[in-house]
């Protein structure tokens, strides 16, 4: 299988996401057209939206210099511009970390960011929001070798003082002393600290993303590497050299690195031994080369602690060479092939999956409410025109007592319209409550504080205790929206309960908020970052500059979480009573079209046919919609048993 097999699949991909998008702007429209529309609804199916359009899928590669990474990345995407991409000739590695991506309204460009920029209490996340503070080049996609050339500047490097290289964490005084150098006034460093890059290649145009990391020491400087971004990769790429198999620094970046990122599952990894075209060894013959090549995917398997099957022996060199030539031999050799077949299959499925959990967990709801008020309403219409065609309506009597039984119910059903008012504005009051206990000003003064403390504390201990009272207080917020959840979930129960019972309304379960979630991800970030200060104490000890960063992104991983936790809590309470709403709605609707309809069968005297044609024919517009619903449910792929998963 060629490099079509992933381009293909790819292609798939953001076909099948265009048709999902489709669906779910048509739902949305249908919603319209029936007046089943809220605010908040119209919130939810577009926050969807916009998630789907902007969705992209990131495979990250991650290696220590020299395993041949950039090489990879060129033979698995690059290939066809018949040359070498990215900068990637031996002794010139990428030294900042890169992202490639289609930035449809931004254009074709390198943005590069300063290394001194480390200094500024910004993160990497917040600088990208500043294209000001980025140095810019425009690529011109007609001209190969202009772009070959612009990207030279991504293993620029230059000399500083060593003052400015150890404030900027890029200066080890161990590591030097071993490769010789002690005490020089100037050190060699990076230019740039991130780059960014934009062009309209086919497979970035329909959604991929690359992130290129460098080796071990930026990823020991930049926390935000390893704890926000290499998690938020579909995929991680891991590289080894196949002549050297698992080596000591290897096993620290896989460690602290790659693991932490992966959980336990170790979803969504590959490790692909690369240069496999050094053990081509024409003497030991076809079998000494295989079974050299399984004993190194075996050991490294076993030290790993993973399964043979995600490695992938191949050689990047040879399959670049082989595509730029093509050489169809030369390719299969290079066993690329079952790599990305790998990545087309797995990741892809998976992040399919992934995405359609999203949808189901988000709108699945609303496509239960839906389905299950336009089933009943034409269930209620179908139901009352057998009724009335049993009806002897020559019998004066009995439509004057159906009129009234009908005018008996809508009273019985307006005085509870009024009850179920007030129980909203006692529900609202709650909601607003369980709302603002996670509000921003909260949050903000427990973060302010413990900034305070810690930055009387440098020590590495002092920092883990004042991370740890962070975590404990932020926890202690959420424990105390607890109370307030389980309140406001008793209440919704009362509510739903109260109106199945006087009305036989469908008992739709109401989704109730959960704290839980929010705590155990705080737990989790805290862990995450207790592992990186450990694992890299060594770079970390004095750097006070590490210590602040890795202190940043755990903050502001925490305030996403609990951001989350508000906004999830404010669509919540804005949403858990409005399936209670339509269906009020819709019985009033139904006791007006009944009054209605026995008013007319009374004055008419007797043109019981007539009426009973109109009847009829409000049959049509309620399968109608019914049938316009299904449709939909249907071209969304959204099987009865992902929606079954919402409704328990």
């Amino acid at each position: 299988m060629s490099n079509l097999e992933f381009k293909e699949q790819m292609h798939e991909y953001s076909q099948w996401r265009a048709k999902l998008i489709q669906a779910i702007e048509m739902y949305h429209q249908w919603r319209n057209r029936y007046g089943m529309n809220d605010a908040h609804s119209t919130d939810i199916i577009l926050n969807i939206l916009t998630g789907l359009e902007s969705d992209r899928i990131t495979l990250a590669f991650v290696a220590e210099f020299s395993r041949g990474k950039t090489e990879l990345i060129n033979s698995l995407f690059f290939a066809e511009t018949g040359l070498r991409l990215l900068p990637s000739s031996p002794g010139r590695t990428t030294m900042s970390p890169t992202e490639l991506f289609h930035d449809e309204k931004g254009g074709s460009y390198i943005r590069l960011l300063n290394i001194e920029s480390r200094l500024e209490d910004l993160s990497l996340a917040e600088f990208k929001k500043k294209p000001e503070c980025w140095h810019h080049i425009d690529l011109d996609c007609n001209s190969p070798t202009q772009m070959q050339e612009a990207f030279k500047e991504l293993v620029a490097t230059k000399l500083v003082d060593r003052e400015l290289a150890d404030k900027l964490g890029l200066w080890n005084e161990r590591e030097a002393a071993e490769q010789g150098i002690i005490n020089p006034e100037k050190v060699e460093i990076p230019c740039w600290r991130h780059a960014l890059i934009s062009f309209p290649h086919p497979l970035l145009q329909e959604g991929l993303a690359i992130l290129d990391t460098p080796g071990l020491n930026a990823l020991g400087t930049e926390p935000e590497l390893t704890l926000s971004m290499l998690p938020r990769a579909q995929a991680i790429v891991f590289v080894l050299a196949a002549d050297t198999g698992v080596t000591k620094s290897d096993m620290e970046m896989w460690r602290s690195h790659v693991c932490s990122t992966r959980g336990s599952s170790k979803q969504g990894l590959a490790v692909v031994m690369n240069k496999i075209d050094a053990m081509w060894d024409d003497l030991a013959g076809e079998n000494g080369y295989e079974t050299s090549i399984q004993s190194q995917v075996k050991n490294s398997a076993s030290i790993l602690k993973i399964n043979e099957e995600v490695i992938f022996p191949v050689s990047a060199k040879q399959a670049l060479l082989a595509k730029v030539k093509n050489d169809a031999a030369l390719l299969e050799k290079s066993r690329l092939a079952v790599l990305e077949n790998y990545l087309a299959n797995n990741i892809l499925r998976q992040r399919r999956s992934i995405l359609m959990d999203t949808i189901v967990r988000d709108m699945g709801f609303l496509i239960s409410e839906s389905s299950n008020l336009t089933n009943s309403s034409y269930t209620n219409a179908v139901s009352q025109l057998e009724e009335f065609k049993k009806i002897d309506f020559q019998n004066q009597d009995m439509t004057g007592k159906l009129m009234a039984e009908t005018r008996d119910r809508q009273n019985v059903y307006l005085a509870n319209i009024e009850n179920f008012q007030a129980s909203r504005r006692v529900f609202s009051v709650q909601a607003k409550m369980l709302v603002d206990s996670f509000g921003k000003e909260k949050i903000d003064a427990v973060i302010k504080r413990t900034k305070n403390d810690m930055s009387k504390s440098l020590t590495t201990y002092g920092m883990k205790q004042n991370i740890r009272k962070l975590f404990d207080e932020l926890r202690d917020l959420l424990q105390d929206s607890v109370d307030i959840t389980n309140e406001t979930r008793r209440l919704v129960k009362a509510i739903h309960k109260k109106f199945k019972d006087e009305y036989g309304f469908q008992e739709i379960e109401p989704q109730l908020f959960s704290i839980k979630q929010y705590q155990f991800e705080l737990e989790q970030i805290f862990e995450e970052g207790e592992a990186f200060r450990t694992s890299t104490k060594t770079t970390m000890t004095e750097q006070s500059i590490v210590i602040n960063k890795l202190y940043n992104t755990l903050i502001a991983k925490a305030r996403n979480i609990l951001a989350q936790a508000h906004t999830d809590a404010a669509v919540w309470s804005n949403s858990v009573l409005t399936p209670l709403m339509h269906q009020i709605k819709d019985h009033k609707r139904q006791i007006e079209s009944r009054l209605q309809m026995l008013r007319k069968i009374n004055e008419s005297k007797g043109n019981v046919a007539e009426s009973i044609a109109s009847l009829e024919a409000e049959l049509a517009p309620l399968k109608r919609q019914r049938d316009e619903l299904a449709i939909i449910i249907k071209s969304m792929q959204l099987d009865a048993h992902s929606l079954a998963k919402t409704e328990h």
